[in-house]
């Protein structure tokens, strides 16, 4: 048997506007009204309401901790409109977590900007920072007694390359120099929210707290052992997984690396031209996998290799999500089980692991992919939001409760 560490954290990842439902006053609800996306998220699983009905679920999981995103344009719906009754309720939601004993751990980004935000540009805007900082100087003020772990930014270089380069994401864009722009302001906001993080726990006295991002690491492998492929290879892997991390890390920004990992790139170019070099894949199933209901390869063993790459930063990671989408639950046990493998190999390779966050706890709002992919533990019937737990999340909670596999 593989024990895994005593004080590991097990849990399950939400974010905002893929679960809780009417969230009117973000760009992604107003994507949604114009038709610019397959399904609109209207209620959702209706977890703004449903919460405590949810943490419950995950406690008698043996989960022992919770990630979970805060609504900015909740927060903030109108410029400088700050809603106290919205910052109660995700004080609400902390007691919750910490009265089930679920360690909370906060995503302050996770896609989603409010619609006056998106309005002056967004992102693309250097001198926009200042107002998530704001935001985010507001909610920690708030909470900082009763959460340690923080995510600045979900996932910052799939949000800057699906919103601004495929286009495929609110405002729908297709620009290199905007991919660019946004990815380096998102850098710099981390890099500011991180000093007002812990100033303000300097401030109250506090206990440090934890304070890093949720990078997408992906297992970039070449299909054919081409030099297009290799440099095509070479170049994902630094931009794409460690591009982001090294431009926080040079400024002493990073307490813990977030791995959000799901799947292998198979590399495949048939140009040389930069959306070929950064985007092109084997079309061909050449290498074949099982795959997950949205055609992702299913890869344990590139957990594995990521890991063992982040070493050289010489800090704790935190896996912020992995996870599968499937009607298949015995697939998805067959998932969990073969990357917490990977993940103890890793361990026992001598990465220090802090712990293993599941995407997702509920089905929900898949982004620009609608309802219909079932990342879940636990299943939504979406038209009485009854919950019902999988047998995948028995097993796991099996796990948890051994502390070994």
């Amino acid at each position: 048997m593989n024990k895994f560490p005593q004080a590991f954290l097990w849990g399950a990842a939400t974010a905002a506007h893929q679960v809780e439902g009417q969230n009117i006053y973000n760009d992604w609800w107003q994507a949604e009204q114009e038709h610019l996306l397959k399904e609109a998220s209207n209620s959702a699983c209706k977890h703004y309401e449903l919460y405590p009905e949810d943490f419950t679920i995950a406690r008698q999981l043996n989960h022992n901790c919770h990630r979970f995103s805060i609504e900015w344009s909740r927060i903030e719906p109108q410029e400088g409109n700050f809603q106290a009754s919205e910052i109660e309720h995700y004080r609400k939601v902390v007691a919750d977590l910490r009265s089930k004993g679920l360690e909370p751990v906060v995503t302050l980004h996770h896609f989603t900007n409010p619609v006056w935000f998106s309005r002056k540009g967004g992102w693309t805007k250097f001198k926009q920072q200042k107002y998530f900082l704001r935001f985010v100087d507001r909610m920690v003020r708030e909470l900082a007694g009763q959460v340690k772990f923080w995510i600045t930014i979900n996932e910052p270089l799939v949000y800057s390359s699906h919103s601004y380069f495929l286009g495929v994401w609110p405002p729908k864009e297709h620009s290199l120099f905007k991919t660019i722009k946004v990815t380096l302001n998102l850098a710099g906001t981390h890099i500011k929210a991180y000093r007002i993080i812990h100033g303000i726990y300097r401030q109250k006295n506090l206990t440090k707290p934890m304070v890093g991002i949720a990078a997408n690491l992906q297992a970039f492998e070449i299909c054919q052992p081409t030099l297009k492929n290799k440099l095509a290879a070479c170049l994902r892997d630094k931009l794409y997984n460690f591009y982001f991390i090294e431009k926080i890390l040079h400024r002493k920004t990073l307490d813990y690396i977030g791995v959000n990992y799901y799947s292998r790139n198979l590399v495949d170019v048939n140009n040389w031209g930069i959306r070929g070099l950064l985007s092109q894949t084997c079309q061909f199933n050449h290498h074949p996998l099982p795959k997950n209901s949205l055609g992702w390869d299913i890869y344990p063993e590139g957990l594995f290799k990521l890991l063992m790459a982040l070493k050289k930063y010489k800090l704790p990671v935190l896996i912020t999500e992995n996870g599968i989408c499937t009607e298949d639950d015995n697939l998805r046990w067959d998932y969990i089980y073969r990357h917490l493998l990977q993940l103890h190999r890793a361990i026992a390779g001598g990465v220090e692991v802090l712990g293993y966050i599941y995407w997702s706890l509920i089905d929900n709002f898949e982004w620009d992919k609608g309802f219909s992919p079932r990342f879940g533990l636990v299943h939504i019937d979406y038209q009485n939001q009854k919950r019902s737990v999988k047998q995948s999340a028995m097993q796991l909670a099996e796990v948890i409760k051994k502390g070994e596999i």
